[in-house]
């Protein structure tokens, strides 16, 4: 049984997935799967660039072609690797097909001693382990000392702000609506300074991290705003196409996909504007570490665990409203 997009939206199948007909394959079972933002972007059509529709997953390889993916390895995804042709995650089993150097990366291998609603989350903090290592080779410095300001307090920027603080930065934490403060302090998140955008401080900060679901003109603005003359604002959020603030001679989309940095000028006071996307082999090791150290509570950030046969339904009710916190779903 699994979810996949179809003409018409998310539908769900019986049909058993079929091996792919050459090359190395390996067929993971699902333990855990979560729900992220960009599979409800992709739901609406919103999202740019190739698929990566159910990719949090918490999985054990079932049958294998690959030496170093032996059955009862327990695996999470990378959904970013090139030449890996894979099923929905959001499903009982999924074949991943590609070389098998690819398949080994796609694949890491994920300790048998965490509980899968803590593994679930590898894969995001993975990303935002990219985000903050590309941020402290953009800035030339390590994090300790840093004054960071993460805009944006879902998923991703609780992460952010969270992982930043146990690697030393000084973090605040801001967000357009009054909903997600209110979460976070109710569920204890994150032990730093959150509030909305308007009060953090101008000027204030050595570096700002857009982790909103799109980077809107008006947050970047406040990136913009909060980072003092010659700080550094990294895009992590999604962007499309073209993207471009105006006023300002740089574009947003490329910058990001390519992880480059641009000097601007800014209402006269010079920043530098640099962007994170997908992650590496390591950030996975990385991310295993963070989540094996309870100074992240990503549990308190649950907040619904779905069955898979109801995933169509609750996808076309998600993507019409704000959601908070992250849904499971188990096969």
């Amino acid at each position: 049984m699994r979810v996949e997009l179809g003409p018409d939206g998310p539908v769900l199948s019986h049909t058993p997935p079929e091996r792919p007909p050459d090359g190395p394959a390996v067929l993971v079972r699902i333990e855990l799967a979560g729900l992220c933002r960009s599979d409800l972007k992709e739901v609406a059509g919103a999202r740019h660039g190739a698929s990566q529709f159910g990719h949090e997953i918490v999985g054990v390889v079932a049958e294998s072609g690959v030496p170093g993916l032996p059955p009862g390895r327990r695996v999470g995804l990378d959904p970013n690797v090139a030449a890996v042709r894979r099923g929905s995650g959001f499903a009982t089993a999924m074949w991943v097909a590609g070389p098998a150097e690819k398949l080994l990366a796609a694949l890491p291998t994920l300790p048998a001693g965490l509980s899968a609603r803590r593994l679930v989350f590898a894969e995001p903090v993975a990303c935002v382990r990219h985000c903050l290592s590309a941020l402290t080779t953009h800035l030339g410095r390590p994090l300790p000392g840093v004054r960071l300001a993460v805009l944006g307090a879902g998923t991703a920027g609780v992460l952010t702000a969270g992982l930043a603080q146990t690697l030393g930065a000084s973090v605040i934490l801001g967000n357009r609506g009054g909903d997600r403060v209110a979460f976070l302090h109710e569920r204890r998140l994150l032990d730093a300074p959150v509030g909305p955008f308007e009060e953090l401080p101008s000027n204030g900060v050595d570096a700002a991290v857009i982790t909103t679901s799109f980077v809107r003109p008006d947050v970047f603005t406040e990136a913009l705003r909060v980072v003092t003359p010659g700080g550094f604002v990294l895009l992590y959020g999604g962007t499309a196409p073209g993207d471009k603030l105006d006023g300002l001679d740089c574009d947003l989309d490329t910058v990001r996909r390519t992880e480059t940095v641009v000097p601007v000028r800014w209402r006269g006071k010079p920043v530098l504007v640099g962007g994170s996307y997908g992650t590496v082999r390591s950030d996975f090791a990385a991310a295993v570490g963070a989540l094996a150290d309870s100074a992240l509570p990503v549990e308190r950030m649950i907040t619904g665990e779905v069955p898979l046969a109801e995933l169509p339904g609750v996808l076309r009710e998600q993507v019409t409203r704000r959601v908070l916190g992250k849904t499971l779903v188990v096969p």
